[in-house]
């Protein structure tokens, strides 16, 4: 899964529904510079490294603690099928690169931790999970997307159904698009402000009852050096 569009062009994407390859936005590090504070978690309260602006606290979902998160269905999804999907197209640059691995924790409830991989530059986030065929329960893909905007994500290319957490700068999970379906170019987000993406297999979430407004923990590696 890949990220849609910058802030400035998500009108244009959202009627563009089946954006091109050569439609891949520019890099996240030359809309603002990376941030610097260490994470919050668990309610703990501290410095933040992207503070809440009047506009940003307002969205789609409630407000919680000041901020927009969209809850939680009480009711999940339609179930997809949990395998490849039929005619995943070939890999076209072979094998995937080797990406560092950082550990993301739940801490509410406490236990779940997913090992994911993570990436920064614009060829890894354009090609996220693209063209794999299987993804460990305990594996994920954690997009250090560098700004706080209401993030928009597609599975072009993408053969794995996957459940996509949106997590704001202090780690609090401000939405869930859940059992994202495989090879579609709908653009799929939350309406809400988020730092972070973490892509793991579609119905984790449930399956581990990680929900909207709870929180992760990110290790000092995850934070864009």
């Amino acid at each position: 899964m890949r990220f849609v569009a910058l802030a400035l062009a998500v009108a244009a994407a959202e009627c563009q529904h089946a954006p091109s390859e050569d439609s891949l936005p520019p890099a996240r590090s030359a809309a603002a510079p990376p941030p610097t504070a260490s994470f919050v978690t668990a309610g703990a309260s501290g410095p933040v490294s992207d503070p809440l602006s009047a506009s940003e606290s307002s969205g789609s979902g409630p407000a919680f603690d000041g901020r927009c998160v969209l809850p939680t269905p009480e009711q999940p999804p339609p179930a997809v099928s949990p395998g490849p999907a039929a005619g995943c197209p070939a890999d076209p640059e072979g094998a995937s690169a080797t990406l560092p691995v950082v550990p993301v924790r739940f801490v509410d409830p406490r236990g779940p931790q997913v090992e994911a991989e993570i990436v920064r530059t614009l060829h890894d986030t354009s090609r996220g999970l693209m063209y794999r065929t299987h993804l460990d329960e305990d594996r994920g893909m954690l997009f250090d997307l560098r700004v706080r905007e209401d993030h928009k994500f597609w599975m072009h290319n993408t053969c794995v159904p996957l459940d996509l957490l949106f997590i704001d700068f202090d780690g609090l999970i401000v939405g869930i698009v859940e059992s994202a379906p495989t090879l579609n170019d709908a653009s799929r987000g939350v309406g809400c402000p988020s730092r972070w993406v973490l892509e793991v297999n579609a119905g984790w979430s449930r399956r581990h009852g990680v929900r909207a407004g709870q929180r992760v923990e990110l290790p000092q590696a995850a934070r864009t050096p």
